[in-house]
């Protein structure tokens, strides 16, 4: 007898409809084959899932059992098809009637005793039965609360195989899940690192407020001690909630490594900070078996990359083409899969190895020979990706010590956001949601200039000797300035700031 049932498979981050389909034989020697492209993984569910049905209750059929995972030519891996087996099984032996699994998608691992245990992916394969219409999706009970993003679909997660099996036969009914808001009040968000705790530095927290309100790339350069990690660190309690579609990316993207948290429903952004002798896989992604590195994990969120020069220089440039992009395509010889990379890149370095070059009191002992192969692993294309470069003195003992109260990240973030509104009604009818993602025909459309702003920024391009992409990123710049100062027209004193910001050198 023949029986079929739904399943996914999920290729990078985007999920493949595959139909399990089992065929148990009247006559024939005993055995159970899985066909269709099966990894180590996938033929090991044989064991999972004889066992599960022995210790559930069930026996398995004594007859030749054939699994075939439709379409053949998709590679299979993991252990997300168990169920969908165990089902199938159970179907084409009479004990579950065909009609029970239609128009509904198993998704789950067993234990040997029949628990259905966590998966990874669960949410490019909701979405995936969201987008091919199938009405229902059983998932293990712990994969629920990620369920809990989409709104319109019928989930029933389930922690046992009984417990599916009595579902399905009408016993006892398993209650759909219900989604509860998991998003906390703005008013209430927690962030252990705030603008407040940060004495002095008043012109790096400029320049990281404009960097949070358009999303632009930011390098902080200065001393050891001066508060370059302190200050990168606060900055995801200034950047703008994640919006639903934002919230949407990047939870296929954690939810398919395994480690999606309730910090993604809750709208904040991600902050991924790897250390400097991170691998170039790990940074940019791929492997054997392609999967998102830090830079996709950070994607609609920040980069922070402390001790900048230390990284390997291959690294780094690898990055050079996702910071334009916003993407970045891993190809192997199983094939090509394109990862989404749009984050705000936020990199801190000293000025030499010793660190102290240009130390107010401090004298640098370092040769100029270690200076300049010391800057010489920063490539000039790669400081050009960047839209704010800011020297981060040290602070006065003075400041220190000062009672003043500095500035909260509440009272920055609320000025980020309304620049972030204006920018949403402004994109409103394109792809992009930042100032930073604006093509040049973008910033022809949206970027005017007044007179003596025009006047200005001539002037710099030639005695500066800007780059077109400097050129561009400095109207960008301007534009985000302007938006946080609530003035449609970019005035001189927005391109003054801006290429105050400019990369100096380096």
């Amino acid at each position: 007898m023949l029986a079929k049932a739904l399943a996914g498979a999920t290729i990078g981050l985007h999920g493949v409809l595959v139909t399990v389909e089992v065929d148990v034989a009247g006559r024939g020697f005993p055995t159970f084959t899985i066909v269709g492209l099966p990894n180590k993984s996938v033929d090991e569910s044989k064991e999972r899932v004889r066992t599960a049905l022995t210790n559930t209750g069930y026996e398995m059929p004594d007859s030749r059992i054939t699994v075939n995972m439709a379409p053949a030519d998709v590679p299979k891996s993991g252990s997300a098809f168990d169920l969908a087996i165990a089902i199938g099984i159970l179907a084409a032996s009479g004990v579950i009637s065909q009609s029970a699994l239609e128009n509904k998608m198993f998704l789950g691992e067993l234990s040997l005793e029949g628990n259905v245990r966590k998966i990874n992916g669960i949410v490019p394969l909701i979405l995936l039965a969201q987008e091919e219409k199938i009405p229902e999706v059983i998932i293990p009970k712990e994969n629920a609360e990620e369920a809990s993003i989409f709104e319109d679909m019928i989930i029933y997660p389930v922690s046992n195989l009984q417990e599916l099996i009595d579902h399905l036969l009408g016993r006892t009914l398993i209650q759909k899940f219900t989604s509860v808001s998991t998003c906390v009040d703005e008013e209430h968000l927690f962030f252990q690192h705030d603008f407040s705790q940060i004495k002095g530095q008043e012109q790096a927290k400029r320049a990281l407020e404009i960097a949070a309100a358009g999303f632009h790339n930011i390098h902080l350069k200065g001393t050891p001690g001066a508060g370059k990690t302190l200050l990168s660190r606060s900055m995801p309690s200034i950047l703008p909630r994640l919006e639903k579609q934002e919230m949407l990316e990047v939870a296929k993207i954690y939810s398919v490594v395994g480690e999606l948290s309730d910090e993604t429903f809750h709208g904040i952004r991600p902050f991924r900070s790897p250390h400097h002798t991170t691998s170039r896989v790990g940074l940019i992604g791929g492997g054997s078996t392609p999967m998102p590195g830090e830079i996709s994990m950070a994607h609609r969120g920040v980069l922070f990359l402390d001790e900048f020069p230390e990284f390997p220089r291959n690294v780094l440039e690898a990055m050079r083409q996702p910071l334009e992009d916003g993407v970045v395509t891993v190809s192997r010889a199983a094939g090509t899969l394109t990862f989404p990379a749009r984050f705000l890149l936020l990199a801190a370095s000293n000025p030499c190895p010793c660190g102290y070059l240009g130390h107010p009191k401090k004298t640098c002992k370092c040769a100029p020979g270690m200076i300049m192969r010391y800057k010489k692993r920063l490539s000039g294309p790669l400081l050009d990706r960047i839209d704010l470069h800011i020297d981060v003195p040290p602070v006065e003992v003075d400041e220190l010590s000062d009672e003043y109260q500095s500035e909260s990240s509440k009272a920055v973030r609320s000025r980020v956001k309304k620049a972030r509104n204006i920018q949403e009604k402004r994109f409103s009818a394109d792809i992009h949601l930042f100032n930073s993602e604006m093509s040049s025909s973008d910033i022809k459309k949206y970027c005017v200039l007044s007179d003596d702003a025009q006047k200005m920024l001539k002037t710099a391009v030639e005695r500066l000797a800007l780059s077109a992409r400097s050129y561009f990123k400095t109207i960008k710049v301007a534009r985000t300035i302007a938006d946080l100062e609530g003035f449609k027209e970019i005035e001189s004193a927005h391109v003054a700031e801006a290429l105050q910001y400019r990369a100096k050198e380096w």
